[in-house]
């Protein structure tokens, strides 16, 4: 058997209100590879370095349906 077996992962609270958990992903690499095109638009209209894990959070706040999520004026 070649699964691993890990505990939990850990919830941080951040000072902005938010909370933070890591967690590991297995993806296929064409998925990373979105990522990183993603990483890559949003860093042009920020206009500075973006990394794969804020593109992901960035993408999971402004996907459609996420109804759940603290609206931006909150």
């Amino acid at each position: 058997m070649n699964e691993r077996v890990t505990p939990a992962p850990a919830m941080h609270a951040l000072p902005d209100g938010e909370a933070e958990v890591a967690l590991v992903l297995r993806l296929p690499w064409e998925d990373v590879a979105r990522l990183g095109q993603e990483a890559g638009r949003l860093a042009a209209q920020m206009q500075r370095p973006v990394t794969l894990d804020e593109a992901v959070s960035h993408r999971l706040r402004s996907a459609r349906g996420a109804s759940h999520a603290k609206p931006a004026g909150e």
